[in-house]
C-alpha cells in the first residue's frame, strides 16, 4: 500500500528530479517507508512506500524489469498474486522478491493492458513502457484506490492524491464551478469530475494508455463493470447459501496476507462483525477499534448511534484485543484543518469519525479490515429501492430516483444558491448526469426486480465508489491500509447473480402499493427496516449472534443534526455567517444562509448540507 506521482513532458523536456521529489512529499504520509524516483528523459515516475508483504528493499519502487523496459509505480494489494506468479513462473519469468508488486509489474509485460483483469484486489497503477514510449494507467474494478490525472499544456500529471499534482505547480489550485453544482447536488461525483478545475479522477475499472511520441492520451478504456441481473432457471436458495458462505470465507482469509500486524473495524454490526468473527479465527488476539459517541444531547434516531456496547459484546466473543475511542461535539472542529486537507475533495456522508477510528488503528497496525461493501452489493438499503419499484418506464425511474439522490440542494432551489456563477454554470443538467451513469443499462424493465438491480448499479457505482474514495484518503492519513473482504471479485461476482427476492422480502407488498398514496402504509417502506441483505443475514448468523445479524441498519454517522442546532452551533455560525467566507465566491450567501437557518430552527434536517458547506470552506481555506 503507497502512493504513486508521475509526470509526462509531451515538449520532449527531462523532468527534473527535485520536482518530482516535491510531488512525493506531498503524499509522504502515504508511504512512510520509503521514497523512489525513477526519470527517463520526458517522463518521471514517484513512489512512497508504505511496507506490508516483502518488508526488504527488493520491494522498493518504481521497480523495473529485468531488462528494464518496464518499470513499475504502484498502489494497492492485489491478494492473488501467488497464483498468478505460478502462471508467470511456468511462462519463464524470474522473481528477485515476495512481493505482489513484482508480480503486478511481470504480469503487465507478459499479458500487457489484459493484466489488469486478471488482478483480485486493490490498486492504482502507472507502468512506463521504454520500448513502446508509452505509460499506462490503471484503477481497479471497484475504485478502492485512486488515481487523479491532469494534462496542462504539454505536461501530464497523475497521482494517488490531487495535492500532489497541485505540488507540480503547473496547475493553480481552483474549485470547478461544474463540479460545485455536481457536489452540492448528490453530496458526490458521478461523473469523473472532481472539485478541483482541470483534475479528473480516472473511473474505477478502467485503464488509459498515453503515448509520449505523438503526444496523446487515449480516452480512458472500461474493462469491467457492475452488472446485477437476474438468473434463469430455478432458485435453491440452499444452494446460493452454501456458495455465499464458501466465498466470505475464502475472501476474508485472501485478504488476510502480511507480514505486519493485521486489524479489522468493528462498529457493532453485522458486516464488520462478520469480517471479525472469521479473522480472527485465523489471527488470534487480533486487534479491533471501534468509535462511539457522546449522546448526552443527541435526540431522535441519534440516540441509537452508538455503537461501543455490540462492538464490546462481539470483542469479548471473539476474544480480540479491543480498542475504542469516543468522539464529543468538538472534536469535529478540532480536526477539519487536518481532515479537510487529507480528504483534499469532499464526498458522500459526515466523514470525520472516520479519520479519527483510522488515527486510532494506526497507532497499533498497518493494515486493518472493513466491512464496507457489504451493503452495496448484497441490498441493504431497501428504503432506498422501494422509492423507485413501481414505475411505468426507465424515465419515470430516474425522476424517481434522482429526487431521492438530490441529497444537498433540490433543484428548486439550485438557481438560487448557485447566483453568483449560474452563468457558469447553467449548462449543468445534474438529471442527466444521473442518467448517464446508466449509459449502457437502460434495456427494457418491467419487473421490480429490474428496477432494484439497477438501483443497486446505481449505488455500487456512485455511492459506494465515494465511500471508497473517502476511506482511502482518511485510512493513508495515517499510513494505514485498509482491505475489503466484501469486494472479493469471486464474491463480488457472485453477489451480482444472487436474486433480488434473496436479497430484499418485500417485493410483492411493495409493488401492490400506489406510491403517490399518501399515509403511513406507503411511508413505512420509506423507512429503515430489517429488510434487506436477507441472504448474507443468514449466512452471518453462522458466526455473529442473532441480535446482531437481526438489527435495523445502522450507518456509522455522528449525532451532528443535534450538534449543529446545540453545542457547535457557535462553530457553525463562526464559519458559515463569516463576512469573510470564501464558498460565498460561488454560492448566493442569503439563498444558502436560508437553507442553513431551517436546520438551526428545526423545521428542516439540513445536517448533510451543513457538513459539506463547513467541508468546502474548509477546503478553501488549506488549497486556496
Amino acid at each position: 500500500m503507497c502512493g504513486l506521482t508521475g509526470i509526462v513532458n509531451f515538449d520532449g523536456q527531462p523532468v527534473a528530479r527535485p520536482v518530482i521529489e516535491y510531488m512525493n512529499a506531498a503524499i509522504a504520509h502515504r508511504g512512510p517507508d520509503g521514497a523512489g524516483v525513477y526519470l527517463d528523459g520526458p517522463v518521471g515516475l514517484g513512489h512512497r512506500r508504505l511496507s506490508i508483504i516483502d518488508l526488504s528493499d527488493a520491494g522498493h519502487q518504481p521497480m523495473a524489469t529485468a531488462d528494464g523496459r518496464f518499470v513499475l509505480s504502484y498502489n494497492g494489494e492485489v491478494y492473488n498474486f501467488p497464483e498468478l506468479k505460478a502462471q508467470l513462473q511456468a511462462l519463464g519469468h524470474v522473481f528477485r522478491s515476495r512481493t505482489d508488486s513484482e508480480v503486478v509489474l511481470h504480469a503487465y509485460a507478459e499479458w500487457g493492458a489484459d493484466a489488469v483483469r486478471r488482478f483480485n484486489g486493490m490498486f492504482a497503477l502507472a507502468v512506463w513502457d521504454r520500448m513502446q514510449r508509452r505509460l499506462f494507467l490503471a484503477r481497479d474494478r471497484y475504485g478502492i484506490k485512486p488515481l487523479y490525472w491532469a494534462r496542462v499544456g504539454d505536461t501530464l500529471l497523475f497521482a494517488s492524491e490531487v495535492k500532489a499534482i497541485l505540488a507540480h505547480g503547473a496547475i493553480r489550485a481552483e474549485l470547478s464551478r461544474e463540479g460545485l453544482i455536481e457536489y452540492f447536488t448528490f453530496q458526490n461525483f458521478f461523473t469523473n469530475r472532481t472539485i478541483f478545475d482541470k483534475v479528473e479522477l480516472l473511473e474505477a475499472g478502467c485503464h488509459m494508455t498515453v503515448d509520449v511520441s505523438s503526444a496523446t492520451v487515449a480516452r480512458p478504456v472500461r474493462y469491467w463493470d457492475f452488472a446485477f441481473e437476474e438468473p434463469e432457471g430455478a432458485i435453491d436458495e440452499g444452494e446460493y447459501l452454501e456458495e455465499l458462505d464458501r466465498l466470505f470465507r475464502n475472501a476474508v482469509k485472501r485478504q488476510l496476507v502480511s507480514d505486519v500486524d493485521v486489524g479489522s473495524y468493528l462498529s457493532g454490526g453485522m458486516d464488520s462483525g462478520s469480517v471479525t468473527a472469521l479473522a480472527a479465527t485465523h489471527l488470534p488476539y487480533i486487534k479491533t477499534f471501534t468509535c462511539g459517541f457522546d449522546l448526552s444531547s443527541a435526540s431522535g434516531v441519534e440516540i441509537s448511534f452508538d455503537e461501543r456496547a455490540a462492538a464490546e459484546s462481539m470483542s469479548y466473543r471473539f476474544r480480540t484485543e479491543h480498542y475504542e475511542m469516543v468522539l464529543k461535539a468538538g472534536d469535529m472542529e478540532r480536526v477539519m484543518p487536518r481532515f479537510s486537507w487529507h480528504l483534499e475533495e469532499p464526498r458522500v456522508g459526515q466523514s470525520y469519525p472516520n479519520f479519527y477510528v483510522a488515527q486510532l488503528a494506526g497507532k497499533f497496525v498497518k493494515v486493518v479490515l472493513s466491512g464496507a461493501g457489504g451493503d452495496e452489493i448484497f441490498g441493504g438499503y431497501p428504503w432506498r429501492y422501494y422509492r423507485a419499484v413501481v414505475n411505468d418506464n426507465f424515465e419515470q425511474y430516474i425522476d424517481k430516483y434522482y429526487e431521492y439522490w438530490q441529497r444537498l440542494i433540490p433543484n428548486s432551489a439550485i438557481k438560487n444558491v448557485f447566483r453568483p456563477i449560474w452563468s457558469d454554470v447553467s449548462h449543468v443538467w445534474t438529471r442527466d448526469i444521473f442518467r448517464d451513469v446508466f449509459s449502457t443499462h437502460m434495456e427494457q424493465l418491467t419487473r421490480p426486480e429490474d428496477y432494484v438491480n439497477h438501483s443497486l448499479y446505481l449505488e455500487a457505482k456512485t455511492f459506494l465508489h465515494g465511500l471508497l474514495v473517502v476511506e482511502d484518503k482518511l485510512s493513508m492519513a495515517h499510513g494505514l491500509e485498509t482491505r475489503v473482504p466484501f469486494l472479493d471479485n469471486d464474491l463480488v461476482d457472485f453477489a451480482m447473480r444472487v436474486p433480488a427476492r434473496l436479497k430484499l422480502g418485500k417485493l410483492a407488498e411493495v409493488v401492490s402499493l400506489n406510491e403517490n398514496e399518501v399515509g403511513s402504509k406507503t411511508a413505512k417502506y420509506f423507512q429503515k427496516t430489517n429488510d434487506g441483505k436477507l441472504l448474507l443475514r443468514k449466512m452471518m448468523s453462522r458466526y455473529i449472534p442473532s441480535e446482531i445479524v437481526d438489527r435495523e441498519k445502522q450507518g456509522f454517522s455522528a449525532p451532528d443534526a443535534s450538534w449543529f442546532k446545540g453545542e457547535s452551533i457557535d462553530y457553525v455560525r463562526s464559519v458559515l455567517y463569516d463576512n469573510d467566507a470564501r464558498i460565498f465566491d460561488y454560492l448566493d450567501r442569503d439563498a444558502t444562509l436560508g437553507l442553513v437557518d431551517e436546520h438551526i430552527n428545526g423545521t428542516r434536517n439540513r445536517r448533510l448540507l451543513i457538513w459539506s458547506l463547513l467541508n468546502v470552506e474548509e477546503l478553501c481555506k488549506r488549497y486556496l
